[in-house]
């Protein structure tokens, strides 16, 4: 890890001497363009440049859009532009140094919706509108608006987006994008890997303390992101400090279920220097016995502007986890006892840098770990034991109801016999070292290239050498050309080199093309987009030592034995997006269809066999192994609609359908309950020709806002329609009878929330947040009950900022 942090820091120093201003150079420079959406210059905008809010030099953009300050003294500034017939659009801040040239760009859109810059379609940051990807942004307005406490809740609201937390706050979480698997998904903490080995991630700890804003991609990008990436990527970004008075904020809340909450803020500027941090800590104990969950979360962002053009910055999270696991309380009527704790820490530290108007580069090191404990005192049940082999430990007597009213009554294994106390810890970490350089060969064309390095390791024993470490790079290029300020076309192709599938090629393509441009007509932008690409994800540490090369390996049987072989996607859609009043309203439809192919499963020795290993080889691997054996479609269509209308009014929509089919599984023989024996079960998974465990045909999302003076309301809804999956129950003899068929197991569900906030004065304001709010009983996996009605009602008090 050493040797990584010296050449990130070696790569940062380069690019500061880079931007290190000598005798020679010119005075301060802030120039800049003024454009619309599609990136056409505007002649004749009114720009100010401001500091702390107030005008510094007043000019008018020519007749190229460009506009130019010069003999601007050291220090923070904004610009702002304006245009009639355009909203007027105020920049981020920039720090100019003493001798330098910065330029930037200034966008103003027609109407009151914003088209926000994103960072995860391509290479470089993109605004919406120049960018085929489907991308979701969940801003700090909306984050303050909704008032949750985790960042699962904030995901809720995107389109064909899937949460399923396995019962109440703390219990695992996963997210589905686009019927993919929950470790389909590349996950960013500020620009770095927080995925564990193999892609899974558990959104459950991942409060949003400091969180600035959410952006979701919803379409493979392996080309920038290499593995992990199938089916979209998910990046989480720290708020950074704007004030030049330093702003401290505190906020307390606490409600039923025991629930309380607390958080301190502190951040702002000083001359080149950027700092934000806050600690939040909250407890409940929710609504199942053995459930209590707490969770404490920093978050620390701080920056300095070196010379004029370059930024450094560095972020840090860290959390701390216990919750309660009472195991499925409707399936067994009593709680386990065991208990699991969490400790993960992500860190970045990164190098912006402008050095010329046409050269941009980035350098950013990142450093994860993840530890936990699960850890079972005592085993739970009733002893059981027909065999004479020593006890198992068995629920209540319950009854369990399917889709179809069929239903099954007794007794399953809650806890297996065995020696107790036992714990099961397991750590794993990752280095990572990303470099890439932009030229804008010219106004429109631009080519990206970059490359990244990591190690990973993985640990059975947090404090012994890790079991299993892998060094993996990986390479793309990328270009992005625009056609007549009409058509947007972004096309890379990314090599990733994997220790254990060696190497693979992900190519990936966007564009967006416009038949109507945006206009202050009831009819406005028409834009048509078409994206296709293939995505990757390398294998868990426990499934690479259960590969079949792995096991077989140095047996006579070894010898024509390939190592796994990445996981794959292949991602194809098109939408069509529509404007109306003067840009109020927006709509968009959309087609999706990716194909999961050569996706890892266990096999027996006879499954083996199955699936085409020859007999010698199968019969040495013992009990079975991991190969590349499986694959399911998932194909489907998005709707949503947004608006702003006034000042004061959001509304956003969307409703998602889902066709998903298991094409093909070797590893996922039926079994057969006696009470229904001529309907197949999947008891662990779902079976060829069924739809992944989980994921409904249909969902939908909800979100309404309105701010008017000092008062503010938010109404969040999340709907689910019904979906398959299992009871995942043995009985105390190892049969089937406690198990349903699983065609639509899990009821239908919809989740209400609102949270309105009173700002009695300008530092002070008092909040509620009611989730749940029609107190409906349902379960996101079958068998764990969700939270029902809970309130939180709270206060935040403000000091110092600019207020």
């Amino acid at each position: 890890m050493s040797s990584i942090i010296q050449e990130a820091l070696a790569i940062v120093a380069v690019l500061v001497a880079a931007q290190t201003p000598s005798a020679a150079q010119s005075q301060a420079v802030l120039s800049g363009t003024i454009v619309d959406t599609l990136g056409a210059r505007l002649a004749g905008a009114t720009v100010t440049l401001l500091r702390e809010g107030q005008k510094v030099q007043d000019g008018t953009s020519d007749s190229d859009g460009t506009f130019s300050f010069t003999g601007v003294a050291p220090d923070r500034y904004q610009v702002q532009a304006s245009l009639p017939g355009f909203q007027s659009k105020t920049s981020e801040a920039v720090f100019l140094g003493q001798r330098g040239r910065i330029v930037i760009e200034v966008t103003l859109e027609i109407g009151p919706l914003q088209q926000d810059v994103v960072v995860t379609a391509g290479a470089t940051e993109q605004l919406q509108s120049r960018t085929g990807a489907p991308v979701t942004l969940i801003d700090e307005e909306t984050l303050e608006a909704i008032n949750k406490l985790d960042v699962l809740e904030a995901l809720r609201l995107v389109p064909a987006a899937q949460i399923v937390q396995v019962g109440q706050r703390g219990g695992a979480t996963s997210l589905f994008l686009r019927g993919g698997e929950s470790n389909f998904t590349k996950v960013l903490i500020d620009g770095i890997p927080a995925n564990d080995i193999g892609g899974g991630f558990d959104f459950s700890q991942l409060t949003l303390a400091g969180v600035e804003r959410i952006e979701v991609l919803r379409q493979t990008n392996s080309v920038i992101y290499g593995s992990d990436a199938l089916t979209g990527v998910v990046n989480i970004s720290t708020r950074r400090g704007t004030s030049r008075v330093p702003a401290l904020d505190y906020m307390i809340d606490g409600g039923n279920l025991g629930t309380f909450d607390n958080a301190l803020s502190f951040g702002g500027v000083y001359k080149r220097f950027d700092y934000f941090s806050q600690y939040s800590y909250y407890t409940t104990d929710n609504d199942v016995p053995n459930n209590g969950y707490r969770n404490g979360t920093y978050a620390g962002r701080f920056g300095v502007a070196v010379g004029s053009g370059t930024n450094v910055y560095g972020t840090v999270r860290y959390l701390d986890g216990r919750v309660g696991n009472p195991n499925g309380f409707d399936l067994y009527r009593i709680a386990d006892d065991s208990v699991s704790d969490t400790n993960q820490t992500y860190i970045s530290l990164a190098a912006d840098s402008q050095i010329s108007p046409r050269w941009q580069t980035t350098v950013r090191f990142g450093s994860t770990n993840q530890e936990s404990l699960y850890s079972n005192p005592t085993p739970s049940g009733i002893p059981f034991d027909p065999f004479g082999f020593g006890a198992n430990y068995l629920g209540e007597t319950v009854t369990l109801t399917d889709a179809e009213g069929r239903t099954v009554t007794g007794q399953g294994i809650l806890d297996n016999g065995g020696v107790y106390p036992s714990s099961f810890p397991s750590r794993t970490a990752r280095q990572s070292l990303f470099g890439q350089a932009t030229f804008q060969w010219t106004r429109e064309l631009a080519i990206s290239a970059g490359g990244r390095f990591e190690h990973e390791a993985g640990y059975s024993d947090p404090d012994a050498d890790p079991s299993d470490t892998r060094n993996n790079g990986g390479a793309f290029v990328e270009g992005r050309a625009t056609l007549v300020n009409r058509v947007y076309i972004s096309a890379g192709i990314g090599v990733e080199h994997n220790e254990v599938f060696e190497t693979a090629y992900t190519p990936r393509l966007s564009v967006a093309a416009y038949l109507r441009n945006p206009s202050n007509e009831p009819i406005g932008e028409t834009k048509v987009t078409l994206n296709a690409g293939k995505g990757i994800k390398a294998p868990s540490v426990y499934q690479g030592q259960n590969s079949l090369f792995v096991l077989v390996n140095g047996t006579s049987a070894g010898a024509g034995v390939d190592p796994l072989g990445p996981e794959e996607s292949r991602s194809f859609d098109v939408g069509l997006e529509q404007a109306f009043a003067a840009s109020r309203f927006r709509a968009r439809v959309g087609y999706f269809n990716n194909t999961f192919e050569n996706l890892l499963e266990f096999l027996s020795r006879t499954q083996l066999v199955a699936a085409g290993v020859p007999p010698d080889v199968a019969a040495s691997a013992d009990f079975g192994a991991y190969i590349n054996s499986s694959s399911f479609d998932a194909q489907g269509v998005e709707l949503s609609a947004d608006a702003a209308i006034g000042a004061g009014f959001r509304f956003g929509a969307s409703y998602t359908f889902l066709d998903a089919e298991v094409t093909e599984a070797f590893g996922r023989s039926a079994v057969f309950n006696p009470a229904f024996p001529t309907i197949p079960i999947g008891a662990f998974s779902p079976l060829v020709g069924a739809r992944p465990f989980r994921r409904p045909t249909n969902s939908g999302t909800l979100f309404v806002a309105y701010t008017t003076g000092q008062f503010d309301v938010a109404l969040s809804g999340y709907f689910a329609g019904r979906r398959d999956d299992s009871t995942f129950v043995s009985d105390g003899f190892f049969g089937n009878s406690m198990l349903l068929p699983n065609k639509d197991l899990d009821p239908s569900y919809q989740k209400v929330d609102v949270s309105a906030s009173y700002r009695l004065h300008p530092r002070f304001r008092v909040y509620t947040t009611l989730d749940n709010l029609f107190d409906q009983d349902y379960a996101a996996a079958y068998g764990f009950p969700s939270l029902p009605f809970t309130i939180r009602v709270g206060a935040s008090v403000g000091l110092g900022g600019d207020r």
